[in-house]
Order: C-alpha cells, then structure tokens, then sequence
C-alpha cells in the first residue's frame, strides 16, 4: 500500500481556508450574505480550474475539465467549513471587514447642532 500527495490539491484546499477572508476585504459588510457565498463559490472554481490547468502543464497532460469542477466543490466545503467555524466565530471575519470596502449604508447618521 503507498500513499501519494498531490501537492496542488494541498495548496488548492489551503488557500481555499483563507478565500473567506479574501472575500471579507473586498465586500461591504450590508452586501447579503447569498452574494458573498456565490463570490466564494467563484473564487474556488477559479482556483480548481488553475489548479488543474497547473497540474495539466507540470505534467504534461491534457487539461481535465471534470477534475477541476469535481475539486471545486471540496474546496468550498473547506471555504465554508473555515469561514463558520473558525473565521465568523472568533472576529476575524468583522475585523477584515472592515479593513478595505468602507460600508457607507451603516455610517451613523449625523448629529444634529443642539440650539
């Protein structure tokens, strides 16, 4: 019996622990929270087809379209799995919010001058 890792399923899914917080700094903190999933399942299809179009030239084989869209879906469990459990319990999550995208729509409304 042997074991084998593939390297670039390795880097895939660690990078696809942190897209959550990718997602945070380029999003607004009002934007629904529907438009930040469809935005994570974007990012990790991108980072499957890379990962697979990178496989497909180390190794001298034919681009695997079926791969790529089978590896997606790992890597998102992983994005979700990351961002629920470990990145929105513990702050991270808010605190990247806020560090980019400046959310206009939760300002404070300004304070009237007292006569």
């Amino acid at each position: 019996m042997t074991v084998t890792w593939d390297v670039l399923s390795i880097v895939q899914l660690c990078i696809a622990f942190v897209l959550p917080l990718l997602v945070g700094l380029v999003t607004k903190t009002s934007m629904r929270s529907g438009v930040k999933a469809l935005l994570l399942a974007g990012l990790n299809l991108v980072l499957a087809m890379l990962s697979e179009l990178a496989r497909a030239l180390t190794g001298g084989e034919t681009f695997d379209l079926g791969v790529a869209l089978i590896s997606a879906l790992p890597a998102f469990i992983v994005s979700v799995g990351a961002h629920m459990g470990l990145w929105k319990p513990t702050g991270v999550t808010n605190s990247v919010q806020h560090m980019l995208v400046k959310d206009t729509t939760q300002q404070a409304p300004p304070t009237r001058p007292t006569v």
